[in-house]
């Protein structure tokens, strides 16, 4: 079964998300590519799900609005994709309100209902270079933004740095500085207007049949063959924030379990499944340093899906197979 790539765009409130996802949405257009797009709003109002009907008033948009999507409106996230999973999208864009942390949207797409159907393919965050350097000030007095602004940046496959028309060498300087001591792996990209070559975005995407980029044609042979594998059909997942769904065949000891997961700290952001135990199925769920589970009515397999930062996924399955042994 071929699941659908998932492109989360974040960053903070009036950084240039909205701007970036229109120019993607246009490739897409170009390429004969299929989008479906999730857009969350803090507030009542659907502004720029309004800007994006105006570009084009056949895009297949869900809205999510007066909350955000990692907490508030966590729970709706599935029932949204779902619908767009009805219109046979090539891919999901989900723009995030500014204050939402992505790590909890990706736990939201390893749900029983969506982990046969997408995957993660890249968290890209977009950052107001005119503002960045204020946003420790700015938010001094409530710690949460400062965190959440630190872990946009932390995550992120890719990290545009927007609006560099309107600072200074020395200014982008200090954020390149700033952005290196929270994020050394990452591709950094300076922009006016979120202006990025989309080709350095859009991967893991079917391209229509007639159209191929000029970008891919300049890859090496092995690059090129890279690319093609990923495109059709492994479902290999290139973002730094990873999954892994682990099956679970037979009985397992909670105690075992919550020992296997604290194996893989500080990678291992959280895990979540249902286990199979002498009196029935139970919901686990991990976060940090703590396990929880408790009584679940799943009548399907039973699975556990573990979310980290550049988890070695070789070794988990390894130390994974050790214990059901």
């Amino acid at each position: 079964m071929k699941k659908i790539p998932v492109f989360i765009l974040s960053g903070f409130l009036g950084s240039g998300k909205t701007t970036l996802l229109k120019q993607l949405l246009q490739t897409c257009e170009d390429k004969g590519i299929n989008p479906a797009v999730l857009m969350n709003e803090i507030g009542k109002t659907d502004m720029d799900g309004e800007i994006l009907h105006e570009r084009n008033k056949q895009q297949i948009i869900e809205k999510l609005l007066d909350g955000c999507i990692c907490c508030s409106k966590k729970g709706e996230v599935t029932g949204s994709i779902k619908r767009l999973l009805h219109n046979k999208p090539d891919v999901i864009f989900i723009e995030l309100t500014g204050v939402a942390n992505p790590e909890e949207v990706v736990d939201s797409l390893t749900e029983p209902e969506l982990i046969e159907y997408v995957y993660l393919e890249k968290v890209i965050t977009v950052l107001d270079g005119e503002n960045i350097l204020e946003y420790n000030s700015i938010f001094g007095s409530v710690r949460e933004l400062v965190q959440t602004t630190r872990r946009q940046i932390e995550v992120a496959d890719i990290l545009i740095v927007n609006k560099i028309d309107l600072i200074s060498q020395s200014q982008k300087e200090k954020i390149k500085k700033g952005i290196e001591k929270q994020n050394t792996v990452s591709p950094v990209y300076f922009t006016s207007y979120s202006e990025v070559d989309p080709n350095l975005l859009l991967t893991g995407i079917k391209e229509g049949e007639d159209q191929i980029s000029s970008h891919r044609n300049r890859q090496s042979p092995t690059q090129n063959e890279h690319k093609h594998h990923h495109t059709h059909g492994q479902n290999r997942s290139y973002s730094r924030i990873n999954t892994l769904t682990l099956d679970i065949n037979q009985q397992v000891k909670p105690a075992k379990v919550d020992k296997f997961l604290k194996k893989w700290r500080p990678n291992l952001l959280r895990a979540k499944g249902y286990i199979p135990l002498k009196d029935g199925c139970y919901l686990l769920q991990h976060v940090m340093k703590r396990t929880n589970i408790e009584r679940s009515e799943h009548l399907g397999k039973h699975y556990l899906v573990m979310i980290g930062i550049d988890l070695n996924k070789d070794e988990v399955k390894s130390e994974w197979a050790k214990l059901n042994k």
